[in-house]
């Protein structure tokens, strides 16, 4: 059978893991018309909200980005919320094919006493904060001397790094006003990382780890009572390069002479300690400490608690052990994996059979690991998926409504701001003349509305 007309997708998510499975999709032999949605007004997902505004170096993959959408053969439509302004019934009339790429924006749990007290945070709130997200409240409650953060991974150190680092060293950034007026108010003097396993098992890349040690006016300081290494820790440092640069840049820390250090603010890295409670002695519901438990490496790169117990004195505890999948309306979810239950991006529904038109990719598809590589080679495998069952056309191809404008009639129908590229490039261009006036890239918006104003070409720049 061949079709009058082309094939309609949607994918739902203009980060890295949507713009990838479009750009893949539309170099297929499939005849294929396809619409990227965001329910934020501005593409890019978690590089643009979720990359530290110290780190210009990943956000230019903003860059390779940029140039897939800007091509034109892809149409963004910005500032539409699945389940909310369009749901699932609605997008089938429209579309043969929906693949979700909504991402992991929430704090993976962690379950111990006090971790709801005030002063007790998840690290991907924060990083929306600094990152200027329009969802999330402008302010931040900068009040702590003391701050534990726990984790081992490149999120844990961006927060910690923010944290401990003076705001005028940011100024170079896109970081938004907001952001800056918070940061400069910061009381903070200490920044404590903990991680549960050694220096072996530690999750930070070795570049970023190694930037940590040229923060101005920031003391990096690791106990040498921390660093044990196993039989399972030197196969991990024998196997890959990472791991061993990683453990040579935190070795070499431990040969600092504490008399040497001066600087105003200190950044401690602690191995070997579990987070056991968030502490409230005062009974005011308020963080004032934070307990941890020594552990003992079991040989195999795992550790065991050893029943010795810690307490430090911090006013404010920031959680980083990891991202979360968000359930989305009508989609089959996985709760003990925070993904969309799928096998290899076709979603299953609760029966383990899979539903036709419907596919997933990115970290709602195999949860919040792996990075650019990964997420590229994961919307691959999802598309060789959806080429193959297109080839049953007949079946396949099910929208009732598949002219291009029909979806975008139907949204302002119902008063919907609909973004699209040249909507963006219009936000793109008034963030960088503000940048450029004070001799930066660019300046974040951070306000919703103004971000759709702007996008709108209600406010000039």
């Amino acid at each position: 059978m061949t079709l009058n007309r082309q094939l309609r997708v949607a994918v739902i998510g203009a980060g890295p893991a949507g713009i990838y499975a479009s750009d893949i999709l539309s170099k297929t032999d499939l005849d294929v018309s396809i619409d990227l949605f965001d329910r934020l007004p501005a593409p890019f997902g978690l590089v643009r909200y979720g990359v530290a505004p110290d780190h210009p170096r990943i956000k230019q993959i903003i860059t390779a980005l940029y140039k897939v959408l800007d091509r034109g053969d892809i149409r963004l439509l910005a500032n539409v919320e699945y389940g909310v302004d369009v749901k699932l019934e609605t997008l089938r009339e429209f579309y043969d094919a929906i693949i979700f790429s909504t991402g992991a924006i929430k704090d993976a749990a962690l379950d111990i006493p006090g971790i709801e007290l005030d002063g007790s945070y998840g690290a991907a709130d924060f990083v929306s904060w600094y990152d200027g997200h329009p969802d999330v409240p402008e302010t931040w409650p900068l009040e702590a001397q003391s701050v534990a953060v726990i984790g081992a991974g490149n999120v844990a150190l961006d927060v910690a790094r923010i944290l401990a680092k003076h705001p005028e060293d940011l100024l170079s950034t896109e970081i938004p006003a907001n952001v800056y007026e918070g940061l400069k108010k910061s009381p903070v003097t200490d920044v404590h990382v903990f991680a549960r396993r050694g220096p072996a098992q530690a999750k930070f890349s070795p570049l970023e780890l190694r930037e940590l040690g040229h923060v101005p006016d920031v003391d990096v300081i690791v106990y040498p009572a921390d660093f044990e290494f196993d039989e399972g820790s030197i196969a991990a440092i024998n196997k890959t390069n990472q791991t061993k640069q990683v453990v040579k840049t935190l070795t070499d820390w431990t040969l600092n002479d504490p008399s040497t250090f001066s600087a105003s603010r200190r950044l401690h890295l602690h191995f070997l300690h579990s987070p056991a409670e968030v502490l409230d002695a005062d009974g005011d519901g308020k963080v004032d400490g934070f307990r941890t438990e020594r552990t003992a490496l079991n040989g195999d790169g795992t550790v065991s608690g050893t029943g010795e117990f810690t307490d430090w004195p911090v006013q404010a505890v920031y959680r980083a052990i990891g991202y979360w999948g968000s359930e989305l309306p009508e989609i089959p979810y996985n709760d003990k994996r925070g993904v969309i239950s799928n096998e290899e991006g076709r979603v299953l529904d609760i029966n383990g059979e899979y539903v036709q038109g419907l596919y997933a990719t990115g970290w709602i598809k195999r949860g919040p690991v792996g990075l650019i590589g990964s997420t590229k080679s994961d919307a691959s495998e999802t598309i060789r998926h959806l080429v193959e069952d297109a080839a049953d056309l007949e079946s396949f191809a099910t929208a009732i409504r598949p002219e291009q404008d029909a979806i975008v009639e139907f949204l302002e129908e119902r008063g919907v701001d609909v973004i699209k590229w040249t909507g963006w490039q219009l936000l793109d261009a008034y963030e960088r003349k503000l940048g450029e006036a004070e001799g930066r890239e660019r300046i974040k918006v951070v306000s919703r509305a103004e971000q759709i104003d702007i996008s709108l070409g209600r406010r000039e720049g």
